[in-house]
């Protein structure tokens, strides 16, 4: 068909002459008939050795003799006879004019496969002309190829013209030639354009590439179908630095517009191109125009039927096996993606392939797995990954995922043990979605073995988070869950290593499957149940009282399951009813732990909780309320007419009524006093129950009476059986014995309780308000008010008790962390008796009672309160750490016989020291108690003065700050209606101590009377005292409520605001911003920041006048503004709806510091000779810090400081009285130590603050403005140092020198990291190093010194500090010579120096003896270099730098300057 097809288009086609020839001859090769330059052509081929005269379609017979004897005969003849290569040329271009003919010299005739084409293509004289020839052909035979597609390459004409250039040893004209080519290129067909675009590497030279690369792309601007062999082409060319660029901006602007299938040959193209410089231009444009997994609307995927089965594009596949292949190899790619991914700071701006070059990234291990997960975490934790983003690649693209499985599984499992909560979230939707997305049981076993994996790991928060996990899949996904249980079934085995809230996720867990499976009856799963029950009786019934609570919390789980009304089936294979079953369970367990006090606490308070949160099946609601009904034959006495119907005396203690608020109308009282008795008589006591049956009981009446608890709300006025308050008079308590001490102190204790829980349980009636009126809202908020005095009282009394006899409390509130706690009460002796011989007195004294011993006077004045504190877990209040002491010294005063023998002055003002202490034993307030914060008593009191509310104030505030510790986002939303009440309490308090106490002089005993306390002499209130403290405590809340981290996150700002708009002054603040540009505008957040700022520092000065104490509060709480304001500029929030500018902060920020620091320099200047501070150092130090931290240049009020201010200052050991000239009052001598610790911690900050900003610049060039602005201040720095060794002259306290030894070997330390900054820049500054390093050899020469005494003298509190100093100041040995060698070239000498102390004098060596023989030393130096530096750091010998007069440095032994400064 291919020759009819020619014969017609060329009728005088010798080749069909010549088949119908005789057939007596061999058929020869049709020749152009008289042509005699095509003879002449023939004729020297034939010379040369190949013969065109060959049978019809055999190739010209060539010699193989010699394969080059062809080339070299033609170039002999063309060399010789100019003419005869014209003649030749010409004959040649006749020749191929016929197809045929020209078919002949294109297919191979030597052995070599070398076709004639080919061999003359190997003439140099000729290669041009021919290559000409063939390519002018190459058009005449495109119609055949794009037409015949499946014609051979011997058939094929085109692409055997194609193929002579392939390979050419030589070219001598490259450039024509490739313009040549690159014109037929441009009008071959698309076929023949691959054709020839994947030959191009073959055919043309390295130097036509500047011509191939334009044609090219012009070639992709045209047919974007090429865009395969254009890259195939330009992979292999080889491209100078140049070109490649070109050529990878050409592959670039191709992403655009690619077609998907082509996207991974451009993007492997990208990769291997990729180096150094370019790797993070292409991964930033892969990034912007790649489009991959396009977004998916999870909502549209809730029908399981389709999840999973949307197909896969092919292509996504390949692209991500291009990127994978490409990234294992290649970790500059993995650099640059980090990089890039590290830069982008707004979620918006990632997108799905950022996730999965994380997780391929991660896929590949190696050292940047680590990388990946610290990028991971940051992205998540800063909210720039979101879970939408993960959604996109993995809701319907399961086909995908499943190849990355397991690096899904393990970044996951990274997240989730993280610490931060919002890491441990993330992970726990990423576990659900993949559970959604993977049907299969491998993959979801997998997910299940990795969640287990970490309930067993021990680490608390990666428990819980795993737990939370599976709770939300059987929440979610029982069904599904169920034929997996035998996989977390495990789980049940280890039930003791779970804390309380992790034990109920377990049950929930459990509950769940069990009931799915009984509902679900094909599952064969009803074992669940039935092996839950039998575990939670065996644990309720078991003796040990941790299994015990842990069935009591796993039982209510169960009830919780079985009282829900929609619950889908039976619980277990029994034929009882839901509600049966769970009551049967109720039942069971309160006769279980009703032989022990602590389980039944534990029971009733799960309860409670379970109540709140849960609404039961009437049935089991009524039967827990006939339960509670217990109470009142329990714990309640009848009274007639408010009196007790008979007068009871327990052990010779006489009982009376207290705090009877109900007057006449009481129909009964809590029996405390007969049931304590009775308890001690018994060892047991049902009392410890009362609070927690109490709570139980307010939720179910709450529950049944639509939130009201009117029909126990006579429990809230009714009055408390204790002993009678003559009881605590001094000779009645001097005739006491142990045990009714004991028995009072019990009393009270339980009545302390008693109240807290009535203040937590009528709470809720003061913030739900509608369903009572507002009359009885009054009412029961004046109840309130006066328990709460009621509370003070009887918490003072009991601390003081507790401090004449140390009796160990009962617990209340059952806590995990007590199993074995008993119900019998303990001598607990906070303060251990030294070892030492005792007296006879003492003896016997112990021996009659040996239960309660009474710490003398000398014990307690050990300070180990605070220690007792940090074991006991007690979270100590603001005003505890700082009025401790004296409360304990004031106790003190008094003996140990006399302390037992009388109740002393009871000040209910001051914190209650040893109550503290078992604080943890006690019924706590719930927050829905700070409520009371909000009222007043009002005209309930004897008068409108606020003075006599205060310490009711007080007492709430000191518990706020206990649990502000703790801080969590639910706490801050209870309290933020309660800011205002802050506000005006802290007006009040301030306003008492600027204008007096002048009101009402006795208002507390006149409210207290008012409150039905009974009158007891010893019991006062220091009025200045609980202004002092409550000023403080609110103070202290604001501090804590604005360093806590979650405040400053989008969605609690309005909290935080509400907090600054309380703490705006009265007048207008705006004149005093006027001089920042642009205004501020109120309202914003920047203007309430300021505001809040003005207002304390505008009572600061009235406040040290008062107290120096609230002065140091007032400042702390300023700087805690002011870094807060920092914290929300450093989050950039102003992304997010604009909640603050910017270009305001940046200005207002140095604004505000300016104006802290002259507050912090005014405080420290202020005469503290008239006041007596308590914790004086501490408070002095943390005003100096604010001082030194807020001034405008921080290295320069250190200069100033240590240089001018600091020598003034005397020694504590000299008797000179002169006074003192310089301007801080505070910096006395004894509080030389406290000044001098903060001056070397804030020095040594200044220079690890610039070390961080210097070492970046070792790697690139900085310009010298800013590198001699960086070496003067490190000068400065050095110049600070040294001045403060050198006071160890003068000051020679054991205490100083350490510190100068410990902080000294710090700052050389840090010193030293900024080395290689002084070796980059050392030849233009050598002067200023040299000179810099050299002072620095002041300090270190002293303390040398320090260090040597101190071991002479066995000062142990500077020896400890010596091995670190001494391996810091050997590195800056080493560093200093190799500074020096390094960059001079003179020679660097290490020598010995004398052994001097710190007044110069030259002492004997501990080894070395120099004697008068000044020749020692030069023995030394003759010495090993390397022996010489070694002795020089073991017997505290240093260097000394010199320079030569030529300019060299040199470090030599000097004996005589050896410590001369």
């Amino acid at each position: 068909m291919v020759f009819l097809q020619r014969s017609n288009s060329n009728t005088s086609n010798p080749r069909k002459r010549a088949a119908t020839g005789p057939r007596s001859r061999p058929p020869q090769a049709p020749l152009t008939p008289d042509d005699p330059q095509v003879d002449a052509m023939i004729s020297l081929l034939a010379e040369a050795g190949c013969t065109l005269r060959v049978p019809r379609g055999a190739p010209p017979s060539v010699s193989s003799d010699d394969p080059h004897r062809i080339r070299r005969h033609l170039e002999h003849r063309f060399g010789s006879d100019a003419a005869l290569l014209s003649s030749f040329l010409s004959g040649f271009r006749s020749y191929i004019q016929s197809q045929s003919d020209l078919h002949r010299v294109l297919i191979p005739a030597s052995q070599d496969n070398r076709s004639l084409a080919r061999i003359l293509l190997s003439v140099p004289a000729i290669q041009p002309q021919i290559q000409q020839m063939l390519l002018e052909k190459l058009p005449e035979h495109f119609n055949d190829t794009s037409t015949q597609e499946s014609l051979s390459l011997k058939d094929d004409i085109a692409r055997l013209i194609i193929n002579q250039f392939r390979w050419l040893d030589f070219l001598v004209d490259p450039t024509g030639f490739a313009e040549k080519l690159m014109e037929m290129l441009s009008v071959a067909p698309s076929r023949m354009k691959r054709e020839i675009v994947g030959l191009l590497p073959e055919i043309v030279g390295d130097q036509s590439c500047c011509t191939v690369l334009p044609a090219l792309e012009r070639l992709l601007n045209e047919d974007s179908e090429l865009v395969v062999p254009v890259l195939d082409a330009l992979s292999d060319l080889n491209l100078d630095n140049q070109l490649q660029e070109q050529a990878i901006t050409i592959a670039i602007s191709c992403l655009r517009t690619v077609d998907p299938e082509h996207m991974p040959h451009l993007l492997r193209f990208l990769l291997l191109s990729a180096n150094q410089a370019n790797a993070r231009r292409i991964i930033s444009q892969i990034r912007e125009h790649l489009k991959f997994t396009g977004p998916t609307d999870p909502s549209s995927l809730r029908n399981k039927k389709l999840k999973g089965k949307c197909t896969i594009n092919s292509t996504d596949a390949a692209i991500l096996d291009t990127l994978r292949s490409n990234l294992r190899f290649k970790n500059i790619l993995c650099d640059a993606i980090l990089r890039e991914l590290k830069s982008i700071d707004k979620p918006q701006h990632h997108k799905a392939i950022d996730l999965w070059f994380v997780i391929l990234i991660y896929s590949n291990g190696g050292t940047l797995q680590k990388s990946v997960e610290k990028m991971l975490k940051k992205k998540v934790v800063q909210e720039c990954f979101v879970e939408a983003l993960f959604d996109q690649c993995i809701h319907s693209h399961r086909d995908l995922v499943k190849d990355h499985f397991t690096s899904f599984l393990s970044v996951t499992e990274c997240l989730l043990s993280c610490k931060e909560d919002k890491a441990r979230d993330f992970a726990m939707h990423l576990f659900m979605a993949l559970f959604e997305e993977f049907c299969d049981i491998y993959s979801r076993q997998e997910i299940l073995g990795i969640l287990v994996t970490h309930i067993g790991s021990g680490v608390s928060h990666e428990v819980s988070s795993a737990l939370d996990v599976l709770v939300l899949l059987t929440s979610n996904h029982s069904d599904e869950l169920i034929p997996l249980s035998s996989h977390i079934n495990g789980i049940m085995d280890y039930l003791e290593g779970f804390n309380e809230d992790n034990l109920r996720k377990v049950y929930e867990i459990f509950c769940s499957l069990a009931l799915h499976g009984r509902s679900n009856k094909d599952t064969g799963t009803s074992s669940i149940g039935n092996e839950l029950l039998m575990i939670v009786r065996k644990q309720v019934s078991n003796s040990d009282k941790k299994y015990q609570n842990m069935g009591i919390i796993g039982t209510l789980r169960v009830v919780c399951s079985l009282g829900d009304a929609h619950a889908p089936g039976n619980f277990s294979s029994s034929h009882k009813s839901n509600s049966e079953e769970a009551l049967e369970l109720l039942q069971m367990t309160i006769s279980s732990c009703k032989t022990d006090v602590l389980p039944l606490i534990s029971l009733y308070d799960e309860l409670s909780a379970l109540l709140e949160r849960k609404n039961l099946q009437p049935t089991i609601l009524d039967w827990v309320g006939i339960h509670a009904g217990e109470f009142e034959s329990l714990f309640l006495a009848d009274l007639e007419e408010g009196q007790l119907t008979t007068k009871h005396i327990s052990d010779g203690i006489k009982g009376e009524l207290w705090m009877n608020l109900d007057g006449d109308l009481s129909p009964v009282c809590i029996n405390i006093l007969p049931l304590v008795a009775s308890s001690l008589k018994q060892n047991s006591s049902s009392l410890q129950v009362l609070p927690s049956q109490f709570t139980l009981l307010s939720v179910v009446e709450r529950l049944t009476n639509q939130g009201s608890l009117g029909g126990i709300d006579a429990l809230l006025g009714c009055p408390l059986h204790l002993p009678s308050s003559q009881c605590l008079d001094g000779v009645n308590w001097r005739r006491m014995s142990e045990k009714q001490r004991k028995m009072v102190c019990l009393s009270f204790y339980y009545a302390v309780n008693w109240i807290r829980e009535l203040i937590n349980a009528f709470s809720t009636q003061v913030v739900m308000v509608d369903f009572i009126t507002q009359k009885t809202k009054n009412e029961t908020v004046a109840k309130l008010l006066k328990r709460l005095r009621n509370l003070i009282l009887l918490e003072g009394l009991l601390d003081r008790i507790l401090q004449s006899d140390s009796f160990s409390l009962p617990e209340l509130s059952y806590s995990s962390g007590n199993f074995n706690s008993t119900t019998t009460s303990k001598p607990l002796n906070p303060n251990p008796k030294k070892k030492g011989r005792k007296s006879k007195a003492e003896n016997n004294k112990e021996n009659e009672v040996s239960d309660t011993p009474i710490p003398d006077g000398k014990d307690l004045k050990q300070p180990t309160i605070m220690d007792v504190f940090k074991k006991a877990g007690v979270t100590v209040s603001q005003e505890l750490t700082n009025g401790s002491s004296s409360r304990v010294a004031s106790s003190n005063a008094c003996s140990g016989e006399s302390k037992a023998d009388k109740i002393e002055i009871v000040d209910l003002s001051m914190v209650p020291v040893q109550l503290e202490l078992q604080r943890c034993n006690f019924r706590p307030l719930l927050t829905g108690s700070f409520s009371l914060l909000a009222f007043c008593e009002g005209v309930s009191s004897c008068c409108s003065d606020p003075e006599a509310e205060l310490p009711l104030h007080l007492y709430l505030l000191r518990d706020l700050n206990s649990k502000l510790e703790k801080t969590k986002c639910e706490l801050l939303i209870s309290i933020r209606p309660l800011f205002g009440s802050f506000r005006r309490h802290f007006d009040n308090a301030f306003s008492l101590l600027r204008d007096g106490f002048e009101t009402c002089p006795d208002h507390w005993q006149s409210s207290s009377t008012f409150s039905c306390n009974p009158e007891i002499p010893y019991v006062v209130v220091s009025k200045l005292s609980v202004a002092s403290s409550l000023f403080r405590e609110v103070l202290h809340c604001y501090r804590k409520v604005l360093s806590f981290p979650e405040i400053f996150l989008h969605a609690n700002l309005p909290i935080l605001r509400d907090m600054l708009e309380t703490l705006q002054p009265t007048e207008n603040v705006g004149s005093i911003f006027s001089e920042i540009q642009p205004s501020l505008f109120p309202g914003n957040l920047e203007y309430l920041y300021g505001g809040a700022y003005i207002f304390l520092e505008a009572i600061i000065d009235e406040a040290c006048s008062h107290s120096y104490q609230l002065a140091s509060d007032i400042i702390e709480t300023m700087q805690s503004v002011v870094s807060s304001m920092s914290a929300v500029l450093e989050k950039q929030l102003g992304g997010n709806g604009k909640i603050i500018n910017a270009e305001c902060s940046q200005k207002i920020l140095p604004f505000l510091r300016k104006r802290l620091g002259e507050s912090a320099h005014k405080l420290l200047s202020y005469d503290l000779s008239g006041q007596t501070l308590q914790n004086k150092g501490d408070i002095i130090q943390k005003i100096l810090r604010i001082y030194l931290q807020n001034s405008e240049s921080p290295c320069d009020l250190l200069d100033h400081l240590v240089g001018s201010v600091l020598p003034q200052v005397p020694s504590s050991k000299t008797n000179v009285t002169q006074e003192m000239r310089h301007e801080f009052p505070t910096l006395s001598p004894d509080m030389f130590p406290t000044w001098y610790r903060s001056l070397h911690e804030e020095n040594h900050g200044a220079l690890a603050k610039m070390v961080k900003e210097v070492i970046p610049k070792t790697k690139a060039k900085s310009n010298r403005e800013a590198v001699k602005g960086v070496l003067e201040e490190l000068h400065k720095l050095v110049n600070v140092l040294v001045s403060l060794v050198k006071t160890c002259r003068v000051h020679d306290k054991v205490t100083v020198h350490a510190m100068a030894v410990k902080y000294g070997g710090r700052f050389v330390d840090t010193f030293l990291k900024a080395f290689g900054f002084l070796n980059s820049h050392f030849e233009e500054n050598s002067n200023k190093i040299i000179e810099m390093v050299k002072e620095l050899q002041k300090a270190t020469r002293l303390i040398q010194t320090i260090c040597s005494e101190a071991k002479g003298s066995k000062r142990t509190m500077i020896t400890s500090k010596i091995p670190a100093t001494k391996k810091s100041l050997e590195r800056l040995l080493f560093e200093v010579k190799a500074l020096l060698h390094n960059t001079t070239e003179g020679t660097f000498e290490l020598g010995v120096l004398k052994h001097k102390d710190l007044s110069g004098q030259v002492v004997s060596s501990q080894v070395y003896g120099y004697g008068d023989d000044d020749n020692d030393d030069d023995d030394h130096h003759d010495d090993n270099d390397e022996h010489l530096e070694l002795s020089a750091i073991d017997e505290d010998d240093n260097m000394e730098i010199d320079q030569d007069a030529n300019g060299n440095n040199s470090n030599q032994g000097d004996d005589s300057e050896a410590c001369q400064d």
